[in-house]
């Protein structure tokens, strides 16, 4: 096998018996995108701190409990996210993803110790799994999961399923995984009261309705001021908030690129993108582009966290 392409510090690999692998002395970094994603997860972060205050003042009023014990065991709770059995029972129970049988392991132990070997990355420090799914895809988690439907396992072949291997990777190396996992458990808080308020809605729609129409001009009156108020007084912080879901899908769609780049400096931007090239066509259910169906509305692709087939392709071409 030819030398792969890749930055200085990137290790040629043969994979040939008796072969000697020497391991980065750095297995992992944080980019951009990374510190990115934090910042953005910011408001959600200090609307769960005020929550789980609220909850450290109730206990402490009721039960003696100290303030200062549950707000600790929260903010230390974020290591988990690198603790082996939490990992996978997140694996099962939250991501519904299953061991490999004995024949599905051999495909990806053989194909993951080629992938990693190349990256010079201990590939024995992460756990495969299988996702029973009908899509050609693959996921990266916590600290040491990789995941790919059982599709991809028995019908890519090995280039492609290294490749998919070596983007996922690339999630883990870049510290994408844990940060996406870190942003997600510190926002529950405010996920859990955002899901009970959802539930309750609709008995408060049924009370309000049964209000004088008195009462509900001056609820909009109050709200309204409120709002003008609260906005004169940050100079109109909050609005950024509305911004939120878009810049932290921005992120996500730019930590996708660079994971397929990260593929293709181990030698894998080939088989990638005729992977993402069979997947273009597939959705379009003709090579031609004019049989392809609508394009998603603007909304929706600014708000996918995943970057469209063809500009992954866009982005590829200089690697390849």
């Amino acid at each position: 096998m030819p030398d792969t392409p890749g930055p200085p510090d990137d290790l040629a690999y043969r994979n040939s018996p008796g072969t000697r692998v020497t391991y980065r002395a750095r297995q992992r970094r944080t980019d951009h995108t990374v510190w990115l994603g934090l910042a953005l997860h910011l408001p959600a972060f200090l609307l769960s701190s005020a929550l789980v205050l609220a909850a450290a003042l109730a206990l402490d009023a009721w039960l003696n409990v100290p303030v200062w014990l549950p707000v600790a065991l929260w903010a230390a709770s974020g290591g988990l996210a690198f603790h082996r059995p939490t990992e996978r029972l997140l694996a099962h129970h939250v991501l519904h993803l299953h061991r490999p049988i004995p024949a599905e392991r051999e495909v990806l132990a053989t194909v993951w110790h080629e992938v990693t070997a190349r990256a010079g990355v201990d590939g024995s420090r992460y756990e495969l799994w299988i996702e029973d799914s009908d899509d050609l895809n693959a996921l990266s988690a916590a600290g040491h999961i990789v995941a790919v439907t059982s599709r991809a396992v028995q019908e890519l072949p090995t280039s492609r399923l290294a490749a998919v291997l070596a983007h996922e990777l690339g999630h883990h190396m870049s510290g994408h995984a844990w940060s996406v996992l870190l942003g997600w458990w510190y926002a529950l808080p405010g996920r859990l009261l955002w899901k009970a308020l959802s539930r309750v809605k609709p008995r408060l729609i049924r009370t309000a309705r049964t209000a004088p129409v008195i009462g509900w001009v001056l609820m909009v009156v109050l709200t309204g001021y409120l709002a003008l108020v609260t906005l004169q007084a940050t100079y109109g912080l909050p609005l950024l908030v509305l911004a939120l879901p878009y810049l932290t899908a921005a992120v996500g769609r730019r930590a996708e690129l660079r994971a397929d780049i990260h593929a293709a400096r181990l030698g894998f931007g080939q088989p990638l993108a005729l992977l993402l090239q069979e997947l273009l066509t597939d959705e379009s259910g003709a090579p031609s582009a004019s049989a392809a169906p609508p394009r998603a509305g603007l909304a929706a692709r600014l708000l996918s966290h995943h970057p469209d087939h063809r500009t992954r392709l866009h982005h590829l071409q200089p690697y390849l």
